[in-house]
């Protein structure tokens, strides 16, 4: 990677990633994409260059990677999973008719693409504990559906046109920096700042309901890790399974209590949340990840409370 373009630049992850790459690849080299009323702010704007790239407009998507001289594209343009089950259509026209126009573009200029996948992608039918790299997918959602796609299209452009695509099946992720934007793991953020605020806090998700998460520094390591692999050891390439830890809210509740032995939580539960996270996986196997790159995350939930709580005080003073 000399030349790199992050699509979604100011979203959840992309903020974060492409600061993570500016520090990597150096700040000139990393251009920050974003749509118009989403522009950059602070040190990703001041930090390196930025350019309105709407992934639903091919031809903007062609002149930015020809002007940079674009050769790896982060594709991290999507609507989370709750948001889109509201808006379908616009879920299908962002992560499907958008990755289409990377792909094009991808294509006729040589570049490689990292569109993530997600634990969304599977059904109720899959297997949901330690859940394998190659079993049925049959998601329910508009989410599932879209990240399915997401999966298979990337393949098609790797196998017919031998472009390099490659991608992660990501967990749910907890940030202290960015806050989420409408996902079904997002009570797992919220529940610190309720912690640090004070606050009780009230989940939306129902005790026993185990899902995959990861600490945000461990999903930029995947990312970028994956993208700097060596491709002739990669057999699944879109897209890995990837996890560090699988907990319920009973179990990071009691974990933040270790911390803030004051803190309350009370259960009111969110229907179509719950209905998302129950097709969901438990836990997932990512074996054939730490085989063919190297995976392995540097965080479990004891370590990442105690960096997210450290953070989030700083934060909020």
């Amino acid at each position: 990677m000399k030349n790199i373009l992050v699509i979604g630049a100011t979203g959840q992850i992309g903020s974060e990633l492409t600061m993570e790459l500016r520090k990597r690849y150096g700040n000139s080299n990393v251009v920050a994409g974003y749509i118009q009323g989403a522009e950059p702010k602070g040190e990703l704007k001041d930090s390196g260059p930025s350019a309105i790239v709407d992934i639903t407009d091919a031809t903007v998507i062609e002149n930015v990677v020809k002007y940079y001289k674009i050769d790896t594209i982060y594709n991290l343009a999507a609507l989370l999973s709750v948001v889109a089950e509201s808006k379908p259509k616009l879920a299908w026209k962002i992560g499907i008719d958008g990755l289409w126009n990377v792909l094009e573009v991808a294509r006729v200029y040589g570049c490689a693409v990292f569109t993530p996948s997600s634990i969304g992608s599977f059904g109720t039918d899959t297997p949901h504990i330690n859940t394998p790299q190659d079993t049925i997918q049959r998601p329910r959602t508009m989410y599932g559906i879209t990240k399915v796609t997401t999966e298979l299209l990337s393949d098609y452009y790797f196998n017919k046109y031998g472009v390099d695509t490659r991608g992660v099946r990501f967990p749910g992720i907890i940030s202290n920096v960015t806050l989420p934007g409408g996902g079904t793991t997002d009570y797992a953020v919220d529940i610190y700042y309720s912690a640090i605020k004070g606050e009780s806090f009230v989940c939306p998700i129902a005790k026993d309901t185990f899902m995959d998460m990861m600490y945000m520094p461990d999903a930029l390591n995947a990312a970028i890790s994956l993208m700097e692999a060596d491709a002739s050891k990669l057999i699944h390439r879109n897209a890995f399974n990837i996890t560090a830890m699988s907990f319920d809210p009973d179990m990071i509740y009691k974990n933040i209590c270790k911390y803030a032995p004051n803190f309350e939580m009370t259960y009111n539960v969110d229907p179509l949340k719950q209905k998302i996270a129950d097709s969901w996986p438990d836990s997932l196997d990512d074996t054939c990840a730490r085989e063919e790159w190297g995976w392995n995350p540097s965080y479990n939930l004891d370590s990442m409370t105690q960096d997210m709580l450290e953070k989030l005080k700083l934060k909020l003073k």
